[in-house]
C-alpha cells in the first residue's frame, strides 16, 4: 500500500503504532482511534432528517423515563465540523408539575463520517455545563456520547438566539477577517475580554466535573506536550503529503514546551464567528464551538484569538484588529486588567507556534482527509478551507522563524 492508501484505509498495526507514538489525553485518544477504524467501515451517507427526529426522540425518552414529541425539525446551517438539526421539544420541562407540557426550542448536534475537528461530544457536554452561569451558553441537556440512539456521537442543547455576522458584513465564512465595524466593535469588545478573563479564571473543581478530561499539574508541561501530540497524531493519520516544516516544528514544540502556571479552561476556539451576539444591543448572548476545549494554558486561547485568519484592518487602513476586536497588544493588557493574570511574552511566543501548527494540521491534514473521502455533509466546504491550508503553513514557518531567531 502507498502511503495515501494506509491513511485512508488504516490497518489495526498502523493505527496502534501511531497512538505509541504520540500519547494523549485518554478522551483525545478514544475519540482519535474511533474516527481511524471508522475509516474502514461503511461510507458516508446523508443522513434523513427524520432519522435524526427519531434518535433524537428516543435518546430524550430514554432520559427522561416518558414520552416526548419532537415538532418542526429542520436543519441548522452554519459552522464547518458538525452536523446540526433545530427542534421544539414537547415535554414537560425541569420545573414543572409533572403534567403540564411545555415546549423548548433545543438543538442536536452530532458528528458526521469525517470531520475537520475530531473531538469527543462527552467533554463538550461537559465543558458547556461546567461553564453555564459564568459566560452565557446553552444549556447541555443530554448527550448520547456513544451513538447509542443516533448513527454518529451527539448531544442535545438549548437554541441560542443571536447572530454570528453582522449584516453589513454577512457574506464571508463565518469569522475569517469578520468586520464588526465601529461601533458594534466598541460594544462587543469589552465583552470578548471579559468573558474570556471569567473563563481562565473558573475554578475547575474536583471529579466528576469535567471527568473525561485528564488534569495538568502546575509546574509541569506534561500536559502541553499531550496536546502537541494530538496535534502530529492527527497530522500523521490524515496529511496527503509530508511537510517537512511540521516535523521541525513538532520536535520544536515538544521541547520547549512551557509547565503549567495555572489552570484553566481553555476554549481552544475563542476568535470572531464562535459567538452568537444580539446586533442591535450589542450584546454577546452565547459562546458556541466548545468541542477543542481544553485544561490548559490560558496563552493558548490568547494567541489563537490573535491569529492572521481572524483578522482585518482597522477604517485607517492600517491598524491590525484581532478577531475583529483591536490591535494585539491592547487585547493582551485589557485582558491582564480583566483576568488578573499575567500575559508572559515567552508563552505567548509559544503558543502563538502551536496555535499556527494545529492551524496548518487542521486544514491541510483533517479537512483535506475528510473532503478527500467525501466522508461529510460539509465536503465544498472543506475543500474551501484545505485551500487555504499552504497559507497556513506559510504563516506558520514565518512566524517560526522570528520566534526562534
Amino acid at each position: 500500500m502507498n502511503d495515501d492508501s494506509i491513511r485512508q484505509h488504516p490497518s489495526d498495526a498502523f493505527i496502534e503504532e501511531v497512538r505509541a507514538r504520540f500519547p494523549t489525553e485518554r478522551e483525545v485518544d478514544a475519540v482519535l482511534t474511533r474516527k481511524m477504524h471508522r475509516r474502514n467501515g461503511p461510507s458516508f451517507q446523508a443522513v434523513a432528517l427524520e432519522t435524526l427526529v427519531d434518535g433524537t426522540q428516543r435518546l430524550i425518552t430514554d432520559q427522561l423515563r416518558y414520552p416526548v414529541r419532537i415538532a418542526d425539525a429542520r436543519w441548522l446551517s452554519g459552522g464547518a465540523s458538525k452536523l446540526q438539526m433545530v427542534f421544539n421539544l414537547h415535554w414537560r420541562g425541569t420545573e414543572s408539575d409533572g403534567q403540564t407540557q411545555v415546549v423548548t426550542p433545543m438543538v442536536l448536534r452530532m458528528e458526521p463520517a469525517a470531520s475537520v475537528t475530531e473531538s469527543s461530544r462527552r467533554r463538550e457536554f461537559e465543558v458547556i455545563r461546567a461553564v453555564e452561569g459564568t459566560v452565557p451558553v446553552p444549556h447541555a441537556y443530554w448527550m448520547d456520547p456513544e451513538a447509542q440512539f443516533l448513527p454518529y456521537p451527539a448531544m442535545v442543547y438549548g437554541f441560542a438566539a443571536g447572530t454570528a455576522k453582522p449584516s453589513h458584513d454577512a457574506g464571508k465564512v463565518t469569522g475569517l477577517g469578520q468586520n464588526y465595524g465601529p461601533e458594534l466593535r466598541a460594544k462587543l469588545a469589552p465583552q470578548f475580554i471579559d468573558y474570556l478573563a471569567r473563563i481562565h479564571n473558573l475554578p475547575i473543581g474536583a471529579p466528576p466535573v469535567l471527568a473525561s478530561f485528564d488534569r495538568p499539574e502546575v509546574g509541569s508541561n506534561v500536559s502541553v506536550i499531550r496536546q502537541v501530540n494530538a496535534a502530529r497524531r492527527i497530522w500523521e493519520e490524515d496529511r496527503i503529503e509530508e511537510e517537512p516544516v511540521m516535523a521541525v516544528v513538532y520536535k520544536w514544540l515538544i521541547r520547549n514546551a512551557p509547565p503549567i502556571d495555572h489552570v484553566s479552561i481553555v476554549h481552544a476556539d475563542y476568535r470572531s464567528g464562535n459567538f452568537l451576539f444580539d446586533e442591535a444591543k450589542g450584546e454577546i448572548t452565547a459562546w458556541l464551538d466548545w468541542e477543542g476545549a481544553v485544561l490548559g494554558d490560558r496563552h493558548q486561547d490568547l494567541t489563537y484569538a490573535a491569529l492572521p485568519i481572524f483578522q482585518h484592518y482597522a477604517e485607517d487602513g492600517e491598524t491590525i484588529l484581532v478577531s475583529g476586536m483591536m490591535p494585539e497588544a491592547e487585547l493582551y493588557a485589557a485582558y491582564e486588567k480583566a483576568s488578573g493574570l499575567p500575559v508572559d511574552p515567552t508563552r505567548i511566543r509559544y503558543f502563538g507556534v502551536f496555535n499556527r501548527y494545529l492551524v496548518s494540521v487542521l486544514l491541510l491534514a483533517a479537512s483535506t482527509r475528510a473532503a478527500r473521502g467525501a466522508a461529510t455533509h460539509q465536503d465544498v466546504l472543506l475543500n474551501h478551507v484545505a485551500g487555504m491550508g499552504y497559507l497556513a503553513l506559510s504563516d506558520l514557518r514565518s512566524f517560526f522563524r522570528s520566534a526562534t531567531a
